[in-house]
Order: structure tokens, then C-alpha cells, then sequence
């Protein structure tokens, strides 16, 4: 399944490490030293420039999005449910 992370941008679920409340940055010295350290590793991408809510961590990018992170938790949520209902449902038939 996909998850839309804000303008044009949409990635896989499974891709996604972790969802970060923007502001989690400046409330732990930890978290911030650990996304400076991730984007040197990463590529970094702004979503939009003027807007930034969370932050979606994936093996190979960071995202800067203009959704927030209570959203796209739900949205990752909401896949979840799907993804188990597909497979009672595989189970199910014969």
C-alpha cells in the first residue's frame, strides 16, 4: 500500500522507519544530532518549503512533510487494517 506524504509525493508504507513530529527536533537534543548525523546519509527532501508538520524516516530518504504526523499515522494505520483484512480474506477462500 502508499501513503500520500503531501503534494505530489506519495511512497510505499512498508519504506517508512518512523513518522517524527516536526518539533520533536528542538525538544530532544538526541533526535535532533540523530537527523543532522540521518541527513548526511539521506537524501533530503522538502515537501514544501513554507510548510513543515513531520518528518517520514526511510532507508534512503528523509521527508519534510506538510502533513502531520498525527495524519499520516492514521493513514499508516488505516493501510494496516486493510493489509490484515486482504489476508483473513486470502485465508478465507477457498
Amino acid at each position: 500500500m502508499f501513503i500520500h506524504l503531501g503534494g505530489d509525493v506519495i511512497i510505499r508504507s512498508k519504506e517508512i522507519i518512523a513518522i517524527l513530529n516536526w518539533e520533536v527536533q528542538e525538544q530532544s537534543p538526541i533526535t535532533g544530532v540523530y537527523l543532522k548525523e540521518e541527513e548526511k546519509r539521506k537524501k533530503k527532501i522538502v515537501i514544501s518549503e513554507d510548510y513543515i508538520k513531520s518528518i517520514v524516516l526511510t532507508d534512503d530518504e528523509i521527508y519534510y512533510s506538510p502533513v502531520s504526523s498525527l495524519t499520516l499515522n492514521r493513514r499508516a494505520q488505516g493501510l494496516a487494517l486493510l493489509d490484515m483484512n486482504v489476508e483473513i480474506e486470502d485465508e478465507i477462500e477457498p
